[in-house]
């Protein structure tokens, strides 16, 4: 069997997959697959700038560190968009009404320039305010602030592409947004080194072999780099080349979803459904990002060892809950499809499998974690004690792994009927309600392993939570198919 073979049995085309009809793990394994190797795709993203920034100087490594929290926020605010996208795209589709799938990618796409506009220019113009809230020092401000400012002014073909993927998820096409993240990842990689060093000592040269080059192009061209803004130009480029390539695949229309131009007037009316979704989903992804910055609150009254066991933790557990996101992407999928299809039987049992297969996959890995707790941890690290810490943190949390499976799992259901509400207030009940009280008191009567205890407690009781939520069914009435505008909005001829 040749490699194109190889892959073609792995990464099904949306006209191979049958979400409403059949056996329900291919289809949820084919979907989920190619968005784990995207997600890891975006981690690399995010490692590119760290790795090369940490080449450049500690200075600007240290003020990546308080960037990326000012993205994820960004990001995270326009996270309903591509959610409200998402649903109403697959619940369509499952009802097989194509022309309505359109209008809601069109018009989800229209809103995306308008919150780009707005989001982009509150972020550009408050920048220094919050890094004064974040207690910066006076040598990282100028540095944050510039990879900002750059940021800020290309977040449309940041958000732009992200709700090019939510969209075609929708649909049931999660391989080509892989592809086009692969690409737009590759060109990031290659972008960084020379945007932020130039040619003069270019530590890329080196690497490959070429020493004295860098010095002819300096010569030739005269660039110098340009620092942590060109960090930020790479980012921005790469993206914005894979946004247009996702336009073009779209207006195309012979792969996934379809947009057209004359549906891409902002219907107002359209947007208080695309708000009515997507409003909770902001509001969840905003919470999980805030979560983070809300435990550094009692973490940072700690030695410096147990704030870097604590970060060393958080960083591995986003890797191994890649696996349960895409799992609850994909069940979000297939469940807007099926109920849009009518058929809210499937959708549940759906979630229901989804739900097992976390609980079980997730559950042996965080047994295997935690018999080689130290060893992950010392990775990351040569200091003895943190590596104690961090393992101390791993065993405490492990077990547990399976619960957040569940959680996902069933927040993808919810978000897939449209129920995006309880998924945002199943997040904020986990998080800062169970999580956050408990890690408080915790820590004042255990030292840091209260911290740990309290990881443990919410991932149990967030996964129990969300069962018997779903179980209650109020998410069977979700049907969100119907006139999908105005008649002065509905599809017509490019």
């Amino acid at each position: 069997m040749s490699i194109r073979d190889h892959l073609s049995a792995v990464f099904k085309s949306p006209e191979d997959l049958d979400l409403t009809s059949g056996g329900i793990a291919k289809p949820l394994v084919y979907l989920s697959i190619p968005i784990v190797i995207t997600n890891l795709f975006q981690t690399v993203y995010n490692l590119a700038d760290t790795f090369w920034l940490g080449q450049y100087d500690t200075t600007a490594l240290a003020a990546i560190s308080f960037a990326f929290p000012m993205v994820f926020l960004l990001i995270a605010l326009a996270l309903g968009l591509s959610v409200a996208g998402s649903v109403l795209v697959a619940q369509h589709v499952g009802a097989g009404e194509e022309e309505q799938a359109e209008y809601a990618a069109s018009q989800t796409i229209s809103f995306t320039v308008v919150a780009s506009i707005l989001l982009g220019g509150i972020g550009y113009l408050f920048i220094e305010e919050f890094l004064a809230l974040m207690g910066a020092s006076e040598s990282i401000v100028p540095l944050v602030t510039v990879y900002m400012e750059v940021f800020s002014l290309g977040l449309l073909s940041v958000f732009g592409f992200a709700v090019f993927i939510a969209l075609m998820r929708g649909y049931g096409d999660t391989v080509t947004p892989m592809v086009v993240m692969f690409g737009s990842v590759v060109l990031n990689i290659v972008l960084d080194p020379f945007l932020i060093f130039g040619f003069e000592s270019n530590p890329l040269f080196g690497y490959v072999g070429l020493r004295g080059l860098e010095g002819q192009l300096l010569t030739a061209t005269g660039y110098t780099g340009s620092g942590m803004a060109g960090a930020a130009i790479a980012t921005v480029l790469s993206r914005t080349l894979a946004l247009v390539v996702g336009l073009v695949i779209m207006f195309r229309g012979n792969r996934g979803v379809r947009i057209r131009l004359s549906q891409m007037r902002p219907d107002f009316g359209y947007a208080r459904r695309l708000v009515g979704i997507g409003l909770p989903a902001s509001v969840e992804g905003t919470g999980r990002a805030l979560s983070v910055n809300l435990m550094l609150v009692i973490v940072a009254a700690f030695p410096e060892t147990v704030i870097a066991a604590f970060g060393i933790g958080t960083r591995v557990f986003s890797v191994i809950f890649l696996p349960a996101i895409a799992f609850s992407q994909g069940i979000e999928t297939m469940t807007g499809q099926n109920i849009g299809a009518g058929k809210i039987d499937r959708a549940e049992r759906t979630n229901h499998y989804g739900a097992k297969v976390m609980l079980v996959g997730l559950t042996g890995l965080g047994a295997v974690v935690f018999l080689v707790a130290e060893p992950v941890v010392g990775v990351f690290t040569t200091d003895a004690e943190v590596v104690e810490i961090g393992a101390t943190f791993m065993r405490y949390t492990a077990l547990t792994f399976g619960f957040i499976g569940v959680l996902r799992a069933y927040s993808g259901g919810f978000r897939g009927a449209g129920k995006t509400l309880i998924a945002a207030a199943i997040s904020i009940l986990t998080l800062g309600v169970i999580r956050f009280p408990i890690a408080w008191v915790g820590a004042d009567l255990m030292g840091s392993n209260g911290i740990w205890v309290a990881f443990a407690i919410s991932n149990v009781v967030g996964g129990v939570i969300g069962y018997l939520w779903f179980r209650r069914g109020t998410w069977r009435d979700a049907d969100l198919t119907g006139k999908y505008g105005t008649e002065s909005a509905a599809p017509g001829d490019d």
